[in-house]
């Protein structure tokens, strides 16, 4: 039995937020959700968030789910749309540059 939860266009890049999301791919939630704690990143409650919504999803599909069994089975973080924006630079010109997002996914599912 799997479940699964997402978390789209957050306003940070992919590549911190898989920093966060490496760390818990493959735990029991229980640790997962300990080790999100201690993580000293920006997305790191965005991510706990996600995987208690995954959690959530699991134990509504079916009765017979035991929460303490789940694991995180999938987790990645995909590069959503980005924000072009234009800062003022010296002599009337301009820079462009671009906000990133991320779209987060996690998959809990029970152990055999």
């Amino acid at each position: 039995m799997e479940a699964r939860a997402e978390a789209r266009n957050q306003r940070i890049s992919a590549q911190k937020a898989r920093l966060v999301v490496d760390e818990i791919r493959g735990l029991p939630v229980g640790d997962a959700i300990n080790a999100l704690r201690f993580t000293n990143k920006r997305i790191a409650p965005v991510v706990e968030k996600v995987l208690q919504s995954a959690i959530a999803n699991a134990v509504n599909k079916s009765d017979e789910v035991d929460a303490d069994k789940l694991f995180v089975a999938e987790a990645y973080v995909n590069e959503g749309p980005r924000q072009k924006r234009i800062r003022p630079a010296a002599m009337g010109r301009a820079y462009r540059y671009q906000r990133r997002t991320a779209h987060i996914a996690l998959t809990v599912a029970e152990k055999k």
